[in-house]
């Protein structure tokens, strides 16, 4: 029997991207749920994998966007349970504030291609994989690392990239699953407003995506594989 991994999506194009064939190849069948649209009701404990997506709404904005009510108890009872859950960007922020870390806006805009510095724990675990690669970064806001939480990963600019919650909780602010080799576009074209707010221009970041993008698809897929098969 195969097993089941759920996606919650905030934005149609911030899917799992290149990550989609590494659960194809570990015999994951792979379901979306799209944020505000689906009901988010779902038995916390029945996947296998829960996967909390990025988005361009903020997890402090819960009167503006009910929704995130709705996942933030999701994300509750998913990690009562102990089974492997993994959040990107706002999707990592908000199992940061599950876990009562705080998130608060950085007043910088971190958009477009750099190198992460692992922490000790950060190059033992499976972002090792990325050491030393180009990731894609599309954030504004950022989580303290929870309470208990391996610190993993830094920036210049944003000093807490990912986290660890044990072997089955992994948080990561940045885009490791981003296929910026073929499916770039959408990005720039949906957070059009936000690039020209922040005085970005799209024809860097698709510059930098060509340099950087296949070893970026390769490096990220060998770190989700080895995060899932580590999963208990």
């Amino acid at each position: 029997m195969a097993k089941t991994a759920v996606a919650v999506r905030h934005v149609h194009f911030e899917t799992l991207g290149t990550f989609e064939q590494v659960l194809a190849d570990a015999g994951y069948d792979l379901n979306y749920l799209d944020a505000g649209q689906d009901a988010l009701t779902i038995d916390a404990t029945k996947p296998d994998l829960l996967v909390m997506l990025g988005g361009p709404i903020g997890v402090y904005e819960t009167d503006i966007y009910p929704v995130l009510r709705d996942e933030l108890a999701l994300i509750r009872a998913r990690l009562a349970s102990g089974k492997p859950l993994i959040g990107i960007c706002l999707g990592a922020q908000l199992i940061a504030a599950a876990l009562g870390a705080k998130v608060a806006a950085t007043g910088i805009k971190e958009i477009g291609f750099s190198p992460l510095t692992l922490t000790e724990q950060g190059a033992k675990s499976p972002l090792r994989h990325l050491d030393g690669v180009h990731v894609l970064h599309w954030h504004g806001d950022a989580f303290a690392i929870p309470h208990g939480a391996a610190h993993l990963a830094s920036t210049p600019v944003c000093a807490t990239q990912a986290f660890a919650l044990g072997s089955n909780v992994l948080g990561l602010q940045f885009h490791p699953e981003a296929d910026t080799t073929h499916d770039l576009e959408p990005w720039l074209i949906g957070h059009a407003a936000e690039l020209a707010g922040a005085k970005i221009d799209p024809r860097v970041i698709r510059q930098d995506a060509r340099r950087h993008g296949p070893a970026l698809a390769k490096a990220a897929r060998a770190m989700f594989a080895e995060w899932l098969a580590s999963t208990t």
